[in-house]
């Protein structure tokens, strides 16, 4: 497949792939799909409940979530409703949903486009969150043996509002930048860093109370 360079022979950036595909460039519309793809990938295994795992591939996920956006992608160029990567992981993140909801049945409101419900963090991915909120200083006591702290920090992540704990897991599993999940949850900078500091807030609060609880 030919493949378009940016300036100097770099690698092109989205934003100029975009500008390609604006103009017709089909070779740019594949790059433009086919670069976000490992992304993609792990934000499907981060979200991907494990009692799916029979019956859905996650490689058939990343591959239905970039030929649905393939499809959509000429009205995305006219109107850009979003930055480039939001838009396309918005995509995955509507099929993980309804995956949910087919498979799992989960007796809750049903999803809208106004207010999406969030599946539940799957028990590998809470452990990785765990795990990454411990090494990085944040939990609100590094003397416990991590094992232990882990788990408890597992149980509050499970009492965290589903906003807050939304925020700590595009951080910190799908490392998303604070300009990409703001744009993600159509907010300023200055408020997501205001959120991303109220849920680590939370979480320390939480775990206060479950270490209390372990006593």
């Amino acid at each position: 497949m030919q493949r378009l360079c940016g300036m100097a022979g770099q690698p092109p950036d989205t934003e100029w792939l975009i500008e390609q595909a604006s103009r017709g460039h089909a070779t740019a519309c594949q790059q433009l799909l086919v670069r976000h793809r490992e992304r993609i990938r792990r934000m499907v295994a981060v979200r991907l409940d494990r009692r799916l795992a029979a019956r859905v591939d996650p490689s058939d996920v990343v591959q239905e979530t970039l030929a649905d956006a393939a499809r959509k992608l000429p009205a995305y160029l006219r109107d850009r409703p979003l930055p480039f990567y939001p838009w396309l992981r918005s995509i995955a993140w509507e099929r993980v949903v309804k995956l949910h909801q087919k498979h799992l049945k989960a007796q809750r409101r049903a999803v809208t486009r106004e207010e999406p419900q969030l599946p539940g963090l799957p028990d590998e991915s809470a452990l990785e969150l765990a795990k990454r909120l411990i090494d990085s200083g944040t939990s609100p006591s590094l003397t416990m043996e991590k094992k232990e702290l882990r788990g408890q920090v597992r149980a509050a992540l499970s009492r965290l509002r589903d906003q807050d704990r939304e925020i700590l897991v595009m951080r910190y599993l799908e490392q998303l930048s604070n300009k990409e999940i703001a744009e993600a949850l159509a907010i300023s900078e200055g408020a997501l860093k205001m959120r991303h500091l109220r849920a680590l807030t939370s979480l320390r609060a939480i775990m206060a109370d479950v270490i209390g609880e372990d006593q």
